[in-house]
């Protein structure tokens, strides 16, 4: 059963979720919506920063699948990755924006260190959870490693966060996923929807009253069906992170769900 115990972020930590917001592009129309809406999320006076990697490796992003166009040569990866961000650059309006050689995941993770970036946002190029495992694709990677808060976006150019799910079960985790949700509602005068899933495990519902009040419904179903049904509708999931990393966050809720959800899914770290 969750704890009851500090059920609230940390003083500041709601005000941190979107202050430095990052983004990884690569040319493909699924980044470019990424950065679209890294840009509206971001907060006003908070920085935006587009990195397009580059490397001799080809791009897997499913088992034995190149992305085209790629045929090995320095040269040309580099000029391949200059023109993404060159696109991203005209989409949105960036704070920096740099080409760096190396493997996606591991460019964007270095980044997020250095600069302690609290937002890290990628497109979703539909692969799914095990073909996203076995290829090391750059949301898959991200979901487990990533320190910070993960958005795996996903729209077609017109997206607003303004239909807005989170997933609450009493944990102080999912009270950073609340604080987040409720400052983005807050922001672009949305609506958001409590949905707590019982699954297996029993809920701590007074730890959920102490974070949302009385406005939520509980459902009785495995947690990744449940809000992966109620963000059918929506266009955004928040969901807190326990903070497990590599094979200690397979087969976590927020990974599973950020990899079937039909819309963009933040998944928040943090506080």
């Amino acid at each position: 059963m969750a704890t009851r115990e500090n059920p609230t972020p940390s003083p500041g930590a709601a005000e941190a979720f979107f202050t430095r917001v990052l983004v990884g592009v690569d040319g493909s129309a699924e980044a470019l919506e990424a950065a679209r809406q890294a840009a509206i999320l971001v907060d006003p006076d908070g920085e935006l920063a587009l990195v397009s990697a580059w490397s001799l490796a080809p791009p897997l992003v499913a088992p034995l699948t190149v992305v085209p166009p790629y045929d090995g040569d320095a040269d040309s990866a580099r000029l391949q990755a200059a023109a993404a961000l060159g696109e991203a650059q005209k989409a949105v309006s960036a704070t920096s924006a740099v080409v760096v050689q190396g493997f996606a995941p591991q460019v964007l993770l270095d980044r997020i260190e250095r600069s302690h970036d609290t937002l890290v946002a990628v497109g979703s190029h539909g692969v799914g959870r095990a073909a996203g495992i076995l290829a090391g694709s750059t949301v898959t990677e991200l979901v487990h490693r990533a320190p910070c808060s993960v958005l795996v976006a996903r729209g077609d150019g017109r997206w607003a966060p303004r239909r807005i799910v989170v997933g609450v079960d009493g944990s102080p985790y999912s009270a950073l996923a609340h604080a987040a949700a409720r400052q983005l509602r807050d922001r672009f005068d949305g609506t958001l929807s409590v949905v707590v899933a019982e699954g297996r495990e029993a809920i701590d519902l007074g730890g959920v009253s102490l974070i949302a009040g009385d406005g939520f419904h509980v459902v009785s179903d495995d947690p990744v069906a449940v809000l992966t049904a109620a963000a059918a509708d929506a266009d955004l999931l928040v969901l807190g992170s326990r903070g497990l990393r590599g094979l200690k966050a397979l087969g976590s809720v927020s990974e599973r769900v950020a990899h079937r959800a039909s819309c963009s899914t933040l998944i928040v770290r943090g506080g």
